[in-house]
C-alpha cells in the first residue's frame, strides 16, 4: 500500500541484518517511515533527525583517502542533522502506530516507549480491528453490545473510553491465564528441584570422599532392618517367620548364606535377630577388604555409589517425564494433578533411592579381585575377537566383481541361439 502511494519506507523484520543497524539509526530522520515486528531492532534508541555518525561512514567507505575526508563529511552531516531535528521536533518528534494490541499490556509499552526518549517529543496510537483473536476471544460481547447502544455504523473508527477498558481488561485476562500457566509450571519444578537437591547433596558427599564408609554402614545396617521386618513380623511368633524366604533374600542381597538361629530358640526377638544378621554381614565386607586392602575398598565404594546414583538418577527424570505428561488427565477423575504429581513423583524419588541402596550392596559383595594372569588371558581373549571381526569385515569387502557379457543378453521368448528354432526359455535357458 505504501508503494501504491509512493511513500519511501523501510521494512525492519528481523531479516536484514547487516542494514538492520542503519535502518534503526535514520528511522528518526524526517519523513521517514520504518516497519517494524516486535522483535526487530530492539535495545537500540532511535535519534531524532538521523544519525550523523552512519551517513558519514556511509558516504565515504570504500572511496580514497577516506580517513582524511571523514572529519570534513562528519561535521557536514552533523549540522544536516541537527537542522532535520529541529524540524523533526516542530513536527511532534517520532510518530508510532501499532497495528494490533497484544496479550501482554508490557508489549504495548514497549511499543510506546520507543517515542519520547530522552525528553524528546513523540506520540502513539494503536489500529486494531474487531476481528483480532484478544477481542473476539474475551472482549467481543461488550463490544458489539456498546456498538449497537451507541448505533455505530460499519467500518466507523471507535474511540471511546469503554471500548479501551474492555480491551484492558481482555489484556488482563490473559496476563493473568499465563500468569497461572507459569506459575503451576513453577511449581512442578520445585519438586524436581527437592529432589534434584538430596541427590547432589549426596553425590557432593561422596565426591569429596568423606564419610563413605558412614554411608556404607548406614545403607547396610537399613538393609538388614528391611529385610528382617518384612520376613520377620514382631507379632508374629519366631517359628512362624517366614526363614527360608529370608535367606535367599540375605543372600541374593549380601552373596553369602547366612547362619540363622534356631527358631525354636527361647528370647529370640526382632531386635536380637537383626543384631545376628548385621554382625555377620559386617564380618563378610571385613573379609573382602582385607582381601582388597582398604584404601582399594574406599574406593571402590566411591565408584559405585557414584555410577549407581548417577545411572539411577537419569531413569528417575526420564519417569519424571513421563508422569507429567499425563498428570493433567487426573483433573477428569475429579483428582487434583498438581496433588497427585507430589504424591507419585515422591513415590518414583523413594523407588529410586531404594533401588540405589540395593545395587550397590550386591555389586560391592559380588565384586571380585582379578589376578594379573586373569586380566591377560581377557586381554588376550579379547585380542582375538577383535581380529575375528577384522577377517570377517575383511572378508566382506571383497565383494566378487560381476561378470562381462560382450553380447547382448538373451530374452526368455527370443529365439534360442543354438539355431534350434524355438524360443529360449524353451530350449537351452531349461
Amino acid at each position: 500500500m505504501l508503494r501504491k502511494r509512493g511513500v519511501p519506507h523501510n521494512v525492519l523484520n528481523a531479516k536484514q541484518h547487516e542494514r538492520e543497524a542503519e535502518i534503526v539509526a535514520q528511522a528518526g530522520r524526517r519523513g521517514a517511515v520504518t516497519i517494524a515486528t516486535n522483535m526487530a531492532g530492539r535495545g537500540t534508541d532511535i535519534i531524532l533527525g538521523g544519525n550523523p555518525d552512519m551517513l558519514a561512514e556511509k558516504e565515504v567507505l570504500g572511496g580514497e583517502n577516506a580517513e582524511d575526508l571523514l572529519p570534513a563529511t562528519l561535521e557536514k552531516f552533523q549540522q544536516q542533522c541537527a537542522a532535520e531535528k529541529e524540524q523533526v521536533l516542530e513536527a511532534g518528534g517520532l510518530y508510532i502506530c501499532g497495528t494490533e494490541r497484544h496479550e501482554s499490556r508490557r508489549i504495548d509499552n514497549q511499543l510506546r516507549g520507543r517515542a519520547g526518549r530522552q525528553g524528546d517529543p513523540g506520540a502513539s496510537r494503536f489500529f486494531l480491528s474487531l476481528d483480532d483473536d484478544l477481542l473476539r476471544i474475551f472482549g467481543s460481547h461488550r463490544v458489539a453490545f456498546v456498538m449497537d447502544k451507541l448505533k455505530i455504523p460499519e467500518g466507523e473508527p471507535i474511540e471511546h473510553g469503554i471500548i479501551s477498558k474492555a480491551i484492558e481488561n481482555a489484556q488482563k485476562k490473559v496476563e493473568g491465564h499465563n500468569f497461572e500457566i507459569r506459575k503451576h509450571l513453577i511449581e512442578y519444578d520445585d519438586v524436581m528441584n527437592k529432589q534434584r537437591e538430596v541427590i547432589y547433596t549426596q553425590r557432593k558427599e561422596v565426591l569429596a570422599g568423606e564419610g563413605i564408609r558412614d554411608i556404607i554402614d548406614g545403607i547396610i545396617a537399613e538393609m538388614v532392618e528391611d529385610i528382617v521386618a518384612t520376613f520377620c513380623p514382631p507379632k508374629t511368633p519366631a517359628p512362624d517367620w517366614n526363614w527360608s524366604s529370608l535367606s535367599d533374600d540375605i543372600f541374593n542381597q549380601f552373596y553369602f548364606q547366612p547362619a540363622l538361629p534356631d527358631p525354636e530358640s527361647q528370647g529370640l526377638t526382632q531386635e536380637l535377630l537383626e543384631a545376628q544378621i548385621k554382625e555377620q554381614v559386617t564380618a563378610q565386607l571385613a573379609v573382602k577388604e582385607e582381601e582388597f586392602t582398604t584404601p582399594v575398598m574406599e574406593h571402590l565404594m566411591k565408584v559405585l555409589l557414584l555410577q549407581t546414583i548417577d545411572s539411577q538418577w537419569k531413569d528417575h527424570l526420564l519417569s519424571i517425564d513421563h508422569l507429567k505428561e499425563g498428570i493433567g488427565l487426573r483433573g477428569y477423575g475429579q483428582k487434583n494433578p498438581k496433588e497427585e504429581y507430589k504424591r507419585e513423583a515422591y513415590g518414583l524419588f523413594m523407588e529410586m533411592m531404594g533401588r540405589i541402596r540395593q545395587e550397590v550392596i550386591q555389586k560391592l559383595y559380588r565384586i571380585q579381585l582379578a589376578r594379573e594372569e586373569d586380566v591377560d588371558q581377557m586381554e588376550a581373549a579379547e585380542q582375538r575377537r577383535r581380529r575375528i571381526i577384522l577377517n570377517r569385515a575383511g572378508a566382506a569387502d571383497q565383494v566378487k566383481k560381476p561378470a562381462h557379457r560382450d553380447e547382448d543378453k538373451v530374452g526368455r521368448n527370443d529365439p534360442c541361439p543354438c539355431g534350434s528354432g524355438k524360443k529360449y526359455k524353451k530350449c537351452c535357458a531349461q
